[in-house]
């Protein structure tokens, strides 16, 4: 079967590598593509190595253009996705790449976002860790699905094994990101421009305020079952999983900082061990939950990754270091935010929705040098 698709916010980044990976799927046919200010323009105009795709024209992004799609793909800016996902419920399968569904806490939409909140859909993380099992079982059957903010799929990916495995504690996280200028999106900026990021490194949204935070700590909370094993490895009832089911039990300090690469996360990641954990209880954390997993994959013991590695692939590569000194684990993750941070996961969770092999026009390789 052949399944139709239409992607809005088709001259964006997002919108370009949701093309870029949809245009060799083989049960894809892309028939639609939208935008607002180019409407009308040729995509090939603004997204000029889509090559096979030189025969689309932008359309106008309306919920009647968008209508009479098998698959309807969202990459558009924060808080404009919502009028348009109201309007599409005859829609077999659609796909948000923005915040408008991710987060379950109307509360932490006010305080992160604002404006108009709408009903949380399943989150687009396959690997993920909830409860005893992994987000890839409730994607499917899917019809309507939140793909992930890129720097809050890194960061829970970086630390769900440990806080489900209850060898970390989720009270006191630490998380310093190198983000590429293309997460920010398409749109002219001064801070964005190469004279303003070329040579140096930026911090920015510092001190709490980046809104990805309450993304995360809903992951987390969700990776933390009421029945997990402690760190002896005899299972029991979590005497903290009560105080973290909200998330508003998980401390994280999380600072991302602009480099001057195009497109790619590196995450690192700390948070204090649990007294009584053993060395190898800890990497048996993170070794067990994705052993089984193509596109998220942990590094043999004392290697860590680059971001030049997964460049173009829809992997996350971890590496994780134990601080004695500090009594702390630390992961270091890299992906990329264009990929598996956002298309490479909304295309992936599409693929298990429809019932298509999850890996479906998706690579593991990156592009070297």
């Amino acid at each position: 079967m052949t399944y139709s698709v239409a992607v809005s916010g088709a001259s964006g980044y997002a919108g370009g590598e949701i093309l870029r990976l949809l245009a060799a799927h083989p049960d894809i046919e892309i028939r639609t593509v939208t935008a607002h200010s180019t409407a009308g323009q040729p995509l090939i105009q603004h997204q000029p190595h889509l090559r096979s795709l030189a025969h689309l024209t932008i359309q106008e992004t309306t919920p009647e253009v968008l209508a009479g799609h098998d698959v309807v793909f969202l990459a558009l800016p924060h808080g404009q996705s919502g009028q348009y996902t109201d309007a599409l419920g005859d829609a077999a399968l659609v796909i948000d790449a923005g915040a408008d569904h991710r987060l379950e806490s109307e509360e932490a939409w006010d305080a992160f976002y604002g404006g108009d909140f709408h009903e949380p859909w399943t989150y687009g993380v396959p690997e993920l860790i909830i409860g005893g099992g992994k987000q890839r079982a409730r994607l499917a059957g899917a019809t309507r699905i939140a793909a992930p903010g890129c720097n809050a799929s890194t960061v829970s990916l970086s630390l769900a094994p440990g806080v489900a495995a209850g060898v970390i504690d989720p009270s006191d996280i630490v998380s310093v990101l190198a983000v590429g200028p293309s997460g920010a999106g398409k749109a002219l900026k001064t801070n964005l421009l190469a004279a303003e990021i070329l040579g140096t490194a930026n911090p920015y949204a510092v001190g709490g305020t980046h809104r990805h935070i309450p993304e995360i700590r809903q992951a987390l909370a969700a990776a933390m079952s009421e029945n997990r094993s402690d760190v002896g490895g005899s299972a029991q009832k979590s005497p903290t999983s009560a105080r973290f089911s909200d998330g508003q039990g998980i401390g994280i300090s999380f600072t991302p900082v602009l480099v001057p690469m195009s497109r790619g996360i590196l995450a690192t990641s700390t948070a204090p061990i649990v007294p009584g954990t053993t060395d190898a209880q800890i990497r048996d954390a993170w070794e067990s939950a994705y052993a089984d997993e193509t596109f998220v994959q942990l590094l043999p013991e004392g290697v860590f990754p680059r971001t030049a590695d997964v460049a173009g692939a829809n992997t996350a590569l971890l590496g994780l270091a134990i601080d004695r000194s500090a009594n702390r684990v630390v992961v270091v993750a890299a992906v990329d935010n264009l990929v598996k941070g956002t298309a490479g996961a909304a295309i992936q969770s599409m693929n298990i929705a429809l019932g298509l092999p999850e890996d479906r026009a998706l690579s593991m390789n990156g592009v070297a040098p």
